[in-house]
């Protein structure tokens, strides 16, 4: 009964996790609690005194910070690619925002022409 609960736990949160349209940082923490969570239910089931709870709660806990760590680092190196985290261009330029867009750009010294900070030309 307890592996039925766990796993019918575990398919919804990974469900749950596949639809989350937020940054990398909440579906790692989201899917490291899931997992965790799991993974200590068994572990705790299995060892000391069979608390199946006690480790789905700290297996969940230590599972939220472990994939919130790992989503965090994705979003700064998606981030990156965009110039958010940087602020600066390839060439160590300012980027400026563009309210129309809704994005921002680099003007390039040598040339004088404008790029979006993922490095396309914008015009």
């Amino acid at each position: 009964m307890k592996f039925f609960v766990v796993s019918a736990v575990l398919a919804a949160g990974t469900g749950a996790a596949a639809c989350t349209s937020s940054g990398a940082t909440e579906r790692g923490a989201l899917g490291g609690a899931i997992i965790g969570a799991g993974a200590g239910a068994i572990i705790g089931n299995n060892t000391g005194n069979g608390d199946a709870g006690q480790g789905a709660g700290i297996g969940a806990a230590t599972g939220a910070i472990a994939g919130g760590v790992a989503g965090a680092a994705s979003d700064r190196t998606n981030n990156n690619d965009r110039g958010y985290a940087s602020n600066r261009g390839p060439d160590g330029q300012e980027l400026i925002y563009d309210r129309n867009s809704d994005r921002y750009y680099y003007v390039d010294r040598r040339t004088g022409r404008t790029y979006w900070a993922n490095g396309e030309y914008r015009g």
